[in-house]
């Protein structure tokens, strides 16, 4: 993924390999990664057990926030398609005990119906 690309929204598919080296401390002793997703510099990484949302923060990116979802605490989970005015995809997720979606936005040239299959398959497991 290019520079550009990255400032657009594009949303890239990673090699497995990449986000172990750089996450393989967040993984539970028995949980693999499966699929991860890069947007500019936040992620979205599939282990065979949760979600992680890794939201890099600052000019340098070196503060970090993450997020982990087990699925089976996912309750649903909402897309918008992006529209002719409304240039933007979104995904929303709702989690148990929480009122408020997490909200992700994506630009039209994601395939929001790809992250949503992907996040439906774990969900669903």
């Amino acid at each position: 993924m290019g520079f550009l690309d990255g400032l657009m929204g594009n949303a890239s598919e990673l090699k497995m390999e990449d986000v172990h080296k750089e996450f393989k401390h967040l993984l539970g002793s028995t949980e693999r990664f499966e699929k991860a997703y890069k947007l500019i510099r936040d992620l979205f990484i599939f282990t065979d057990k949760r979600l992680i949302l890794v939201d890099k923060q600052g000019i340098t990116g070196k503060k970090v926030e993450i997020h982990s979802y087990p699925y089976k605490s996912i309750t649903h989970f909402s897309i918008e398609t992006a529209g002719t005015f409304d240039m933007d995809a979104e995904l929303k997720i709702w989690i148990s005990g929480t009122a408020a979606p997490v909200e992700k936005k994506f630009n039209k040239s994601l395939n929001i119906y790809e992250l949503q299959s992907v996040l439906a398959d774990y969900v669903m497991k």
